[in-house]
């Protein structure tokens, strides 16, 4: 890995998550990093490991696990609701999932994804922006509000 990484800030409005991440994944797989998927509800991770099985991708494809077995270091994408794969560039965040500005530090991209109508996210993501630049990464925030995506504001990491 060269440099620091960023976090990227997604405020869904429009587009749904599934669509959404599986663009940050398909692109993320392109760039060959090694990628885990972090939510809270262990059943909604398992219906998008359902999902990723039969759409994920340009190929209709994204290899992928569900953590918890004896090849989770070796999952080019692992979902589970903690933890990292080895080798991990990059950490998805969705439905309020958390991660530290020391686990962040080491990683490439960090995505957040938050539902624009559930308050519960937004607070969350806010708590989490200030946490990261806090801890010196960088970050930029993107909205749909337009119909497409567009970055509003960014925060250079600390020097």
């Amino acid at each position: 890995m060269s440099g620091p990484g960023r976090a990227l800030f997604y405020h869904l409005t429009r587009s749904g998550l599934d669509d959404t991440l599986l663009l940050i994944l398909s692109r993320a797989r392109e760039q060959g990093w090694t990628v885990a998927l972090r939510g809270t509800d262990l059943a909604r991770l398992e219906d998008l490991d359902r999902r990723l099985w039969l759409g994920g991708g340009a190929d209709g494809f994204l290899p992928h696990g569900m953590a918890g077995g004896a090849h989770d270091d070796d999952q080019p994408i692992l979902l589970g609701t903690h933890g990292l794969p080895a080798g991990a560039a990059g950490l998805l965040l969705i439905d309020g999932a958390e991660t530290t500005a020391e686990e962040a530090a080491g990683l490439q991209r960090v995505w957040v994804l938050f539902d624009g109508n559930d308050e519960r996210q937004l607070s969350g993501a806010r708590a989490l922006w200030t946490r990261l630049t806090t801890g010196g990464m960088a970050a930029q925030y993107w909205s749909e509000d337009s119909g497409k995506w567009a970055m509003k504001v960014e925060k250079q990491a600390a020097q």
